[in-house]
């Protein structure tokens, strides 16, 4: 497999990007033919109606699921893949999950565990997959808790917060390894409507901070204050990309206006 990558010399590095990418899950396609770029410190907010493949984009870039064609690049690796010779050679799991600690990922659904305090959720994986020193995860640790507003709930379990308190926990969480991209699948549409502004919160804090971040939301304001690109997906395509303020004020093409009708 040969793919040309442009890895962004001379102008802002190009940390994602995905050339050409299709998935089927069966008889069904997902992704077809998906090009997207996300560069250093950009906000990307993927948008569009249920079933469009945007939780599967997502996936695909963090590696949890492999690609049937083209490439996902993240940092100048393809993920799933080594390069060499100019040709993609498949990496074992092992690889792909060393691959995945770069990236952090924040779910619908928080993912936390439950028999564990939320500092034990912090410094879980930074001390058992990143063999980091467990003084230094903590002080880390204490530290996101501060930044997400919830230093006081370090010994408290995922069951005795808020939805909205668990999806910050979960941020903190996907911080504390120290990632260079952080994706976030639909993270507020679990939530109760009074929960959603404190996670936002959080996230256009991030994002203010110079993350590169690529989202699924249908929050509209979120997108139209903090994206630098929408991009908008329908039956596995990316029907339109562009300034929020051009892509949700005046979209070009009838299946963007027709989501846009249902969301505003």
């Amino acid at each position: 497999m040969n793919i040309a990558h442009d890895p962004g010399c001379g102008t802002t590095p190009i940390v994602v990007e995905a050339i050409d990418v299709w998935k089927s899950h069966g008889h069904a396609e997902i992704l077809r033919g998906i090009d997207l770029r996300a560069r250093k410190s950009e906000v990307v907010c993927l948008m569009g109606p249920s079933g469009a493949g945007k939780s599967t984009l997502l996936r695909c870039i963090d590696g949890l699921e492999r690609i049937d064609a083209g490439a996902i690049y993240v940092d100048n690796e393809p993920i799933g893949y080594r390069e060499i010779g100019g040709a993609l050679h498949e990496l074992s799991e092992r690889e792909c999950c060393r691959q995945r600690a770069a990236i952090g990922m924040v779910f619908q659904n928080f993912n936390l565990f439950g028999h564990m305090t939320v500092l034990e959720n912090l410094i879980d994986a930074p001390i058992r997959i990143k063999r980091e020193k467990r003084t230094e995860v903590i002080d880390r640790a204490r530290d996101l808790l501060e930044r997400v507003g919830l230093q006081d709930k370090a010994r408290s379990y995922p069951r005795q917060l808020s939805g909205g308190q668990q999806q910050r926990v979960a941020i903190a969480r996907a911080l504390a390894m120290r990632p260079k991209l952080m994706l976030f699948d639909e993270p507020t549409s679990a939530l109760d409507p009074e929960l959603v502004g404190e996670v936002l919160e959080v996230m256009k804090q991030l994002a203010s901070s110079g993350m590169t971040m690529i989202v699924v939301t249908h929050e509209i304001g979120f997108a139209r204050e903090m994206a630098d690109t929408v991009a908008v997906m329908d039956a596995g395509v990316i029907v339109e990309s562009g300034a929020p303020g051009v892509v949700l004020v005046d979209p070009q093409n009838p299946r963007t206006r027709a989501f846009l009708s249902r969301v505003l």
